[in-house]
């Protein structure tokens, strides 16, 4: 139940990300009301990616690597949940 609701969580979240990634297609769209939202909920967990090298030439996958680490973070604790379960059994 909790981890169906982290795992929805997490897809939600990862939407929101791409959502903010496709804002930068759009002249002026991180300077809009939605980017600005957008700016403010995902700039946080972005920049704990800004340190590595993940931007080669004019392409950024900093957004692409977040969304990945969230999906691997959420199935690895999925695994940790069905491990605990699966010993307390």
């Amino acid at each position: 139940m909790l981890l169906n609701l982290i795992s929805r969580a997490a897809y939600f979240y990862s939407m929101i990300l791409v959502v903010y990634a496709l804002l930068s297609w759009f002249p002026g769209g991180y300077q809009s009301n939605l980017g600005r939202i957008l700016a403010k909920i995902c700039e946080p967990y972005i920049s704990l990616f800004d340190r590595l090298p993940l931007r080669f030439g004019p392409i950024d996958f900093t957004i692409l690597a977040s969304i990945v680490i969230l999906n691997l973070a959420v199935q690895g604790l999925a695994h940790i949940v069905d491990w605990i379960l699966i010993m307390a059994f």
